[in-house]
Formats: structure tokens, C-alpha cells, sequence
């Protein structure tokens, strides 16, 4: 069980010796690839995320009504930011994937990383240039062009740190086949830029085409993991190569880096807490506006407008301090889910990391949920309105957090610590704990088609609410242990006396489906 057949050891314990392999690294010019790697998960989410900004500052008059017109405008512009938050996410799987190959870094690959974030921050705008102007080829081949500078210089990074093997991860550093492991990986690198160079020249002449080529690119993992499956199928698997290209590769059940999921995740959410209050600093009230331009009462309309109260002209806008605390509320909640799924998490398998990502994406909605909220908050059908959006972006938000759990059920020993596994005792609060705003979101959806009273103010109310939920979901739970560990004193002193316990048996009978006491 030791040498080369075991190689977490070598990636992950450096041991006592870490202080000074680091310290000559550093004098031969080589570094440690995490805090690059910080800095690269921190841009990335921020370009992803804050493409909801065209979203929820989208112009409606407060005459204009949420008819047909404003759905089909937002309706646009939410496509717009899911396809560029995707596009953005699968630029950051890739690089993720790169990373895990290359193990250090030095001051050439970290310029040429600077390069590739240069222009993977540039797509969602070519991206939104093609959506706006969907028959000028000038977007596609921007996009195009975008999209291939990513690949060039990726391919420079692999070649680069071939070129020294030094900076490769130990097991392909030691590998006899470093030359197979190049091609493959440049082969893989490489396919979506030639996607893409094949979509700038259909749109010269026939641009529906292009636009299915560069869908191609953002579900080709997924399209060579069903052409495989289909291939297997129809002629049989293929026997693996001897050495098996098992680092870099598209298998949907290949784990993630889980930190670095768990980076980019942090970071959606971070953004996504800042976008509301940097919102309710800009924010404008409808009808009297007595704030300034950074939403700060201006004395003077303070005293002309509200006699000089300071408090009557902050209340004016007190719909929009509760559906900032509302929101917050929620959002600080869905990552406190998150946080609780991917502690009890061991790795994250391809499809996890698309849950996981659609799930960021409707996070990255809330802002427009509380824009929405917040804008139409004085007209009663146009408040249910935005009420049901704000639902549905909740909704599906969450519902995702729980497809990753059940979809770590799946492979429960390989993914899932113990106790949340079938029969652990973290299992019932962690169903409990993810199933709680899908069941809150659908029952304020239920609300709004029932009750015509029923109002954003109402709604905000029971987002801060759901805190208080939480802390009495756990103490219901812990009461019930408590009440089923009372009964089975109660059944252990009614035993026959001649009846030995089997040893280990009480520990093993304990509740299995509730969480253990802290």
C-alpha cells in the first residue's frame, strides 16, 4: 500500500519538509499554483455572476405594466445570462482540469494564466453582442475569435509545462508516456477552438449553423460521454492502454477538485451578497425621490419633502430595506446549505459539478428577484407577478442543492462522508435541511395564486423567517433523539434480566435516521 500505488500521499503530504521544499522552490524561480489558482476562481465567478447586472437594470417605466412586452424582455435577457454564465463556467472547468495537471507554476505560466483570464473575461461580452445582434456576423466571429484566443493560449500552458516537466504533478511527472500525455491533452484543448473556427466560417453565409456549433462546445464533454456510451454499446467497450490517460479526461464520473468548486461557489455567493447592497445604494424611489445620487437623504428635500425627518425620509424606502434583508437572508441560507452538502461531500463528480453550476446560475438571479420585488412592489397584480419570479429562482436554486445530494446518494460510498449516507445520522436533517426552501419557495408560489392579499412585503417576511426555521428545524430534531433515546431506556429496563445485550448493539440500534447530538 505505499509507493507509487498510492499517490495522495505524494500530491497532498508534504510533511515536516513542506517549509523548506518551498523555500527552494522559490530560489529556482518555482511556485505554488494556489494562490493563482485563488485569484483565477475569484475573477471567474465575478464575470459569471455579474452578467445579471443587464438583467435586473432593465428600464420599466413605473406607468409600464408586466404585460407580455416586459416578459419577453426579461425573458431574453435571463436566456442571455444563463448561456453566458454557462459558457463562462465551462471556460472555468477547463482551466480546473489544466491545473490539475500542472502541479507549480513559474513567472511565465502565470502570465500566460493572466492571458487566458484576459480573454475568458471578454466573452460575455462578444457573447451579448452575438444575442443582440443575432444576424451580424461580426458577434460570432468576435465570439469565435474569443474563444480560440482561450485555446491558444491553453495550449501554450501545456506546452510550456511539458517543456518542464518540473512543473507538471507527480504522477505525470514520473510518467514513461509524458509525450502521449501531450497529445491527448492538446487534442482535448484544442476541440473547441477548432469548433469554433469551423462556426466563424458558417456565419459568413449561414449562421444558424454556427450557433449549433458553438452549443456543441459548451456540452461536449457531455456529447463524447453519450457518443462513448453508444460506441460501447453498438461494438463493445475498447480495452484500455496499458498506461491509461486517467489525469485529464471528460469522464462524467471523473471527481472535480473539490476546493475549487468550492472556491468558485463562494465566490458566486460573496457576489451575489454584494450586488443587493450595492442595489439598495443605488436604488430610487418612484414617486418623491428625496435621495441623493448614492441614495443618501439629501438635506435639502429632507427638509422640503419631510419636515426634516431624517426617519420619515429613510421609511420612504423601507419596502427596499426589507427585501434587501429578505434576500440576504436568502442567499446567506442557500450558501449555508451549500456549505453543509460539501462538508459531508469527498469529491465531486462531473455531474455534481453541473448541478452544482445551474444551481450557482439561479443564484446569480437573485438580484433580479429583488429588483423585481422592490420595483414592483405598489401595483398588487404586477407585485404577484414578481413574487412568482422570485419563486422560481428560489425554487430552482435549491432544488439543484438537492439534486447534488441525490445524486451523491447514488454513489454514496465514493462521494458521501458516513453520516449522511442511507441510514447515517446526519441523513434525515440533511434531507430536512435541503428540502426546506424548495417547500417554502413552492408554498409562497401557492400563496400567490390563492390569496389576492398576499404581497411582497408578506413574501420578504418569511424569507427572514426561514432562519428562524432552521434553528427550529434542528431543535425538533434534537427533542425527538432525546424522546427516542428516553423510549429505549424505557424498553431497555423492561427487558428480562436473563437477556444479555449484545455488545455494540445499543450504539448500532441508535437512530439512524436522526442527527447525532453536538
Amino acid at each position: 500500500m505505499s509507493g507509487p500505488q498510492t499517490p495522495e500521499p505524494a500530491l497532498g503530504g508534504r510533511g515536516a519538509s513542506s517549509t523548506g521544499s518551498q523555500d527552494e522552490d522559490t530560489a529556482d524561480g518555482i511556485q505554488s499554483s494556489h494562490r493563482m489558482l485563488s485569484f483565477s476562481d475569484a475573477l471567474l465567478s465575478i464575470i459569471a455572476t455579474v452578467m445579471i447586472l443587464p438583467v435586473t437594470h432593465t428600464e420599466i417605466s413605473p406607468e409600464q405594466e408586466f404585460d407580455k412586452s416586459v416578459q419577453k424582455l426579461l425573458a431574453t435577457r435571463i436566456a442571455v445570462y444563463l448561456m453566458t454564465f454557462l459558457i463562462v463556467t465551462v471556460a472555468w472547468a477547463a482551466h480546473t482540469r489544466l491545473f490539475q495537471v500542472v502541479g507549480k507554476i513559474d513567472d511565465t505560466l502565470a502570465l500566460l494564466n493572466l492571458a487566458c483570464m484576459m480573454s475568458i473575461t471578454f466573452l460575455p461580452f462578444t457573447f451579448s453582442l452575438m444575442v443582440a445582434f443575432p444576424e451580424v456576423p461580426l458577434g460570432i466571429l468576435l465570439f469565435c475569435v474569443c474563444v480560440m484566443a482561450v485555446g491558444a493560449v491553453q495550449a501554450l500552458i501545456v506546452v510550456y509545462a511539458f517543456h518542464c516537466p518540473h512543473l507538471l504533478s507527480p504522477q505525470i511527472e514520473r510518467s514513461a508516456h509524458r509525450a502521449l500525455y501531450r497529445q491527448h491533452i492538446l487534442g482535448i484543448v484544442l476541440r473547441g477552438p477548432a469548433l469554433c473556427l469551423a462556426a466563424a466560417g458558417f456565419s459568413l453565409f449561414f449562421y444558424p449553423v454556427s450557433y449549433l456549433l458553438m452549443a456543441t462546445v459548451i456540452f461536449l464533454p457531455y456529447v463524447s460521454k453519450v457518443a462513448g456510451w453508444c460506441r460501447a454499446r453498438l461494438v463493445g467497450p475498447r480495452e484500455p492502454p496499458a498506461h491509461s490517460l486517467e489525469i485529464f479526461t471528460f469522464d462524467l464520473h471523473e471527481p472535480l477538485s473539490k476546493e475549487r468548486v468550492e472556491a468558485f461557489s463562494d465566490g458566486v455567493y460573496a457576489i451575489v451578497a454584494t450586488l443587493l447592497i450595492l442595489d439598495i445604494w443605488n436604488l430610487r424611489t418612484s414617486e418623491a425621490k428625496p435621495f441623493s445620487e448614492d441614495n443618501v437623504p439629501d438635506s435639502k428635500d429632507v427638509k422640503a419633502k419631510f419636515h426634516g425627518s431624517l426617519v420619515a425620509a429613510l421609511g420612504a424606502s423601507g419596502p427596499h430595506f426589507l427585501a434587501y434583508f429578505g434576500s440576504f437572508a436568502t442567499v446567506g441560507l442557500l450558501w449555508f446549505a451549500h456549505h453543509s452538502l460539501f462538508l459531508h461531500i469527498r469529491k465531486a463528480t462531473q455531474p455534481m459539478g453541473l448541478l452544482n453550476t445551474l444551481s450557482l446560475a439561479f443564484v446569480g438571479g437573485l438580484p433580479l428577484a429583488y429588483q423585481q420585488t422592490s420595483a414592483f412592489a405598489r401595483r398588487p397584480h404586477d407585485e404577484l407577478e414578481s413574487v412568482r419570479v422570485s419563486c422560481a429562482i428560489i425554487f430552482f436554486a435549491s432544488i439543484f442543492q438537492f439534486a447534488i445530494w441525490t445524486t451523491a446518494l447514488l454513489q454514496g460510498g465514493e462521494t458521501l462522508q458516513p453520516p449522511v449516507r442511507f441510514g447515517g445520522r446526519e441523513h434525515a436533517f440533511m434531507f430536512a435541511k435541503l428540502a426546506l426552501y424548495p417547500c417554502t419557495s413552492l408554498l409562497a408560489f401557492a400563496c400567490t395564486c390563492v390569496l389576492s392579499s398576499f404581497s411582497t412585503a408578506i413574501f420578504h417576511a418569511m424569507q427572514i423567517a426561514v432562519p428562524f426555521t432552521f434553528l427550529l428545524l434542528r431543535l425538533l430534531v434534537r427533542l425527538a433523539l432525546a424522546g427516542l433515546r428516553g423510549l429505549r431506556g424505557l424498553r431497555g429496563l423492561a427487558r428480562p434480566t436473563h437477556t444479555r445485550p449484545v455488545p455494540g448493539a445499543t450504539d448500532d440500534a441508535q437512530s439512524p435516521l436522526l442527527p447525532a447530538p453536538c
